[in-house]
């Protein structure tokens, strides 16, 4: 029987979403937990940061317009703290403003669209899939077997 990381399937994760708009931070949040996911949810820069200092977690979906503290500030922030951590940066200001992974230090870009919900969920389970643990070598592998049949 395969397992879900050896099918490619994507594990539940602890995600942080920051939003400071109630709704979009509700209707993200919903679709991630449809997934499977524990979301914990800021309403801004520094309430996420101070969740990120008291919990682990897997990814980061965060909005770029905020007040005090932009999401590409935020990244900056973050990277410091935990370096490999996949983050997420929504904006509807990406293609006007030319955000983009590069200028904003972000693994994902995505604008805020019609089309947000169905690019969030590929991007997700695209870089959860990136940071999920990988099969063991090949030799490690065969040794395990060995050792099942052995049991």
């Amino acid at each position: 029987m395969k397992s879900a990381a050896s099918s490619g399937a994507v594990l539940p994760a602890r995600i942080l979403l920051v939003d400071d708009n109630q709704s979009g931070l509700s209707a993200r949040k919903s679709v991630l937990e449809e997934l499977g996911h524990r979301v914990a949810t800021a309403t801004s820069a520094h309430e996420a940061l101070e969740c990120f200092s008291e919990e682990q977690f897997d990814l980061v979906v965060t909005d770029y317009k905020m007040p005090r503290m932009n999401g590409a500030e935020l990244i900056e922030r973050i990277r410091k703290i935990k370096p490999g951590l996949p983050v997420i940066l929504l904006s509807g200001f990406a293609e006007p403003l030319g955000l983009n992974e590069t200028n904003t230090n972000a693994d994902a870009v995505i604008q805020k669209s019609a089309n947000e919900v169905s690019h969030l969920v590929r991007a997700v389970n695209r870089l959860l899939r990136k940071t999920s643990p990988k099969k063991p070598p090949v030799s490690l592998q065969s040794i395990l077997k060995a050792k099942r049949k052995t049991v």
